[in-house]
């Protein structure tokens, strides 16, 4: 009977035959993330997250879809219903940053007993406002993580660091220009 190698609640033996098997068939790296998103008023919308593309086919692992609110705090006339959107892509980041940081510190041996991340952006809603200005996005994002481990050096969790944001999806996506099409429906 094969022994299941779990560290920080990664199954390590999973993550080595995934990394095998992309190496062996780089399609099983390729994928096709969707969201939805329907305005209810105001500033709140409804997210729903399902189904994604995984080498080609469509997947439906997720029997219920993930729902979201998106809304915008009372000073942006919103009523607080849930976080809004750029709170979200910062949340991403943390997310992002903790699944790699966790991931890979599994993969090395590395056993992680706390693991948290801050990350706080600028932004000036002058472009947005249509009021001109500096961009509509982020002008800097700033993250922050603590990590303890009892088996690795300072060294080797800063090293480790450094690997996470330099192989993270949604690092790249924002710090790195993305095409973006949207096109538009009108109903009748």
């Amino acid at each position: 009977m094969a022994t299941i190698t779990s560290r920080n609640g990664v199954d390590v033996d999973r993550l080595v035959a995934t990394v095998g098997a992309v190496q062996a068939d780089p399609n099983l790296a390729k994928f096709t993330f969707r969201a939805r998103s329907s305005w209810e008023t105001g500033g709140r919308n409804k997210g729903e997250i399902r189904e994604f593309e995984h080498a080609g086919a469509t997947t439906t692992e997720r029997p219920h879809a993930f729902e979201l609110i998106g809304d915008e705090p009372p000073v942006l006339l919103g009523t607080n219903g849930g976080p809004n959107a750029v709170e979200l892509v910062l949340q991403a980041l943390a997310f992002c940053y903790a699944v790699g940081y966790a991931y890979n510190a599994a993969a090395k041996g590395i056993e992680i007993e706390e693991l948290r991340y801050e990350v706080e952006g600028d932004l000036d809603l002058h472009r947005f406002l249509g009021l001109g200005g500096p961009r509509a996005g982020f002008s800097a994002i700033r993250a922050r993580s603590w990590v303890r481990s009892p088996n690795a050096t300072a060294a080797q969790l800063e090293e480790l660091c450094q690997y996470v944001q330099d192989t993270s999806p949604v690092r790249d996506i924002l710090a790195s220009p993305v095409p973006v099409t949207t096109d538009l429906v009108v109903l009748d």
